[in-house]
């Protein structure tokens, strides 16, 4: 028999296909009173408000139906976040031009850049500063999105300039 996670995802995903979202992951937590099933779906531009709520509505009957989780749970359908690994060629297309972070299984300086895609071999493209890279992604050990904080303050870091101050001593 197939485990919770597995069956979770199976119903979910004839809904999920209806939105036209994507069904990222399921993961279970919580403690023996209280189950947590969180279910994580996004799309290229976000999930609205209204999709979210006909998954949680549909899962929620279903899971009832289903009797799976013992006991009481609580169902949280939820976006993905920043600190979710992008692992599939879905997940680099949904977030094609937003801002990488990508760590190495050899110890490598973490690296950042935007992400441009995947090329024909299945590698990774990404911009930097001095020019466009490839990654090998089976060298990875994780890829997630963040900030690029000098877009984000308009690039004030590279511009300040450096010398003496020009606040006044107090006497």
């Amino acid at each position: 028999m197939a485990d919770i996670e597995t069956i979770i995802k199976e119903l979910a995903e004839p809904i999920v296909e209806e939105l036209e979202i994507d069904l990222m992951g399921v993961v279970l937590g919580g403690g023996k009173d209280m189950r947590l099933v969180r279910v994580v779906v996004d799309k290229k531009g976000g999930v609205g408000v209204e999709a979210l709520r006909r998954l949680s509505k549909g899962l929620s009957l279903q899971l009832d139906a289903e009797d799976l989780i013992p006991g009481k749970f609580h169902l949280e359908i939820s976006s993905p976040g920043f600190d979710w690994p992008l692992t599939t060629d879905k997940d680099f297309k949904r977030y094609e031009g937003d801002w990488l972070r990508i760590s190495f299984e050899d110890g490598r300086p973490v690296l950042e850049g935007e992400n441009l895609g995947l090329n024909q071999a299945g590698d990774l493209m990404i911009k930097i500063k001095r020019g466009e890279k490839v990654v090998d992604l089976a060298k990875t050990v994780k890829v997630i999105r963040t900030v690029n904080w000098s877009k984000v303050s308009g690039g004030m870091k590279d511009k300040k300039k450096r010398g003496k101050s020009n606040a006044k001593k107090k006497s």
